[in-house]
């Protein structure tokens, strides 16, 4: 049995064709898939003959609402999706000025091993198919009633690691027959899998790549990023370049600050230097503690000190706005409660 939702369009389109079915059924098919039907008898435009087909050859992912917070602060909502198999993950509405933004996992766990994620605490599970990374961006939108113009895949896993299937994500979301949410208002953050990131930058797609940086040499980065041990700063540097040069994008770097381990002003220094003449952009984020780290984040002062030492360096650097404080809206905290 094989899930409607996981075919990109071109997939769906021939699957359809080799069961009898006339070419256009793929448009209706996919319309109501990307609508987020739960069943097949909910396409109303689709012949019974046609519908029995289909449930005799495929199926329809789902997701449950397991858990659903909302902010009193800011409106920020926070969903524990259970998926088919019952494992669960993570998934994040909030709103700016610009529109409605959803942050979503990739996979259940990680297992990138990042020593201040809550994410990868338990490790891999699974990777999610293309239908279950999509059907968060459907299930949450069919949730609030609203349309989600921006989608962040910043959640649960790392995206680079479930390459295939993100990508198919990718070019499900922004097809004209289905969400139609452009590539330029997509992000994806990845730990740092240089391999990977060149194979993206072939694909030439306009979204935002997002790296998490996080230290500014290799010592820091190897004691909270064991992906450094792999990759070290310097290649990921060049994948980096490279990917700037093919997709004329910048690139935006996450820089988590963790109170006396790389919020120093010898830090920032150090990390403008790296970054020196690169079409980037650098988002600090206060780090989240989490109960089995023995990490905290930086005292606002040393935030702001931080971030100004950048500007002052030539750096675009702002501070990541906190949403969701009350919620645990940091990512994997809500999961690890089931762990």
């Amino acid at each position: 049995m094989i899930d409607l939702r996981s075919m990109e369009y071109d997939e769906l389109e021939s699957f359809l064709i080799e069961s009898g079915e006339p070419k256009y059924r793929a448009k209706q098919i996919f319309s109501w898939l990307m609508q987020g039907v739960d069943s097949f008898d909910e396409m109303t435009n689709v012949s019974k003959k046609t519908r029995e087909m289909l449930m005799g050859k495929s199926y329809i992912s789902k997701l449950t609402i397991r858990e659903k917070y909302t902010s009193k602060l800011d409106g920020t909502i926070k969903y524990l999706f259970a998926l088919d198999d019952g494992n669960c993950i993570e998934t994040v509405v909030m709103r700016y000025h610009h529109g409605i933004s959803v942050c979503i996992s990739s996979q259940v766990g990680c297992r990138m091993g990042c020593g201040f994620c809550a994410s990868t605490i338990g490790g891999l599970y699974r990777s999610l198919t293309a239908g279950e990374i999509l059907n968060q961006v459907i299930y949450a939108q069919k949730d609030i009633k609203e349309r989600i113009s921006n989608i962040v895949m910043m959640g649960i896993g790392e995206p680079l690691d479930n390459y295939d299937n993100v990508l198919k994500f990718l070019h499900n979301v922004n097809h004209p027959y289905g969400l139609n949410i452009g590539y330029r208002h997509i992000s994806l953050s990845t730990c740092g899998i240089v391999d990977k990131i060149y194979r993206l930058a072939d694909e030439n797609l306009p979204i935002t790549l997002s790296v998490s940086l996080h230290a500014p040499n290799n010592k820091i980065r190897d004691g909270i990023m064991p992906i450094n041990h792999k990759y070290k700063i310097e290649e990921l540097m060049e994948a980096c370049r490279v990917y700037i040069k093919k997709t004329a994008r910048r690139i935006s770097f996450e820089y988590s600050l963790i109170s006396g381990v790389n919020d120093s002003i010898e830090n920032a220094e150090e990390l403008a230097g790296l970054l020196h003449g690169m079409l980037c952009h650098i988002n600090l984020i206060p780090v989240n503690h989490v109960e089995e780290r023995d990490y905290h984040k930086s005292k606002n002062y040393d935030i702001k000190k931080f971030q100004e030492k950048l500007i002052q360096l030539g750096m675009n650097a702002t501070v990541r706005r906190e949403l969701g404080a009350d919620i645990s809206a940091s990512c994997g905290q809500l999961r690890k409660k089931l762990l």
